[in-house]
């Protein structure tokens, strides 16, 4: 069994939890290596908060909602069945809006700490490093979901390098599977000072990894079907009046 450098601050931070409550001194007193907390609680915040989900709940969620399936029901009825198995997933967006839409969404830039001159590098990568307690979150997930995504410029190249990097994987986004959500009729990537040829260049479609993409398509409105018999229900209200 390899012993990571988690491994080894999780067996510090228990030990120093113990000598604190019978001996009340922290392990530097005791001579021992202190452990990193700050590593601790940046690996138990991510994982805390994607177990503490109800299954039972998320079960009846799921099987409430299955008739209703637009583009964010699809996605939240995907998280949701996840999690209800104790499957820990990411769900991302590009714009904080679309991130509250998301049960447990956080926007990309915050979740991935993506740097901000992003423009400006070529090769950019997410601000995670191997022995951070960050890293775990992206390395456990079942599915990263990342809505409006069309609005990423570089984003998504960033987190296929840090992903392959963490995961010791090459292949796009190192083996994770990605859910990418998002219509390129309704959201570009903003490039200041641009030209057409910068938005083109910018787009998901001209990335590496896009070749690599499996497209699915919405193809019937849901919100039309659904509320069918109240439209027309309404219209011969109207025209009998």
């Amino acid at each position: 069994m390899q012993i990571t450098a988690e491994m080894h601050n999780e067996a510090l931070v228990l030990i120093e939890d113990m000598c604190l409550m019978i001996t009340n001194k922290f392990l530097t007193q005791l001579g021992m290596t202190s452990p990193n907390r700050t590593m601790h609680a940046e690996f138990n915040q991510g994982i805390q908060r994607e177990q503490q989900y109800d299954c039972d709940e998320l079960n009846e969620y799921v099987l409430r909602n299955v008739p209703k399936m637009r583009k964010t029901f699809v996605i939240s009825l995907l998280l949701a069945a996840l999690r209800s198995r104790h499957q820990i997933t990411l769900a991302l967006a590009s714009s904080g809006i679309a991130a509250t839409l998301l049960d447990g969404g956080r926007t990309a830039h915050s979740a991935l700490k993506l740097p901000l001159n992003m423009q400006i590098i070529e090769n950019p990568t997410c601000n995670i490093s191997n022995t951070s307690g960050m890293a775990k979150l992206p390395t456990q997930c079942k599915m990263i979901v990342w809505d409006e995504c069309t609005m990423a410029h570089k984003s998504l190249e960033a987190l296929d390098r840090t992903l392959q990097d963490l995961r010791g994987n090459h292949t796009p986004f190192g083996g994770a599977l990605i859910l990418l959500a998002g219509d390129f009729r309704q959201t570009l990537p903003v490039i200041p000072r641009s030209t057409a040829a910068d938005e083109i260049n910018a787009c998901l479609k001209s990335s590496n990894f896009w070749r690599h993409v499996k497209t699915l398509q919405l193809t019937a409105n849901m919100r039309v079907q659904l509320q069918n018999d109240q439209i027309v229900g309404h219209w011969k209200w109207q025209n009998d009046g």
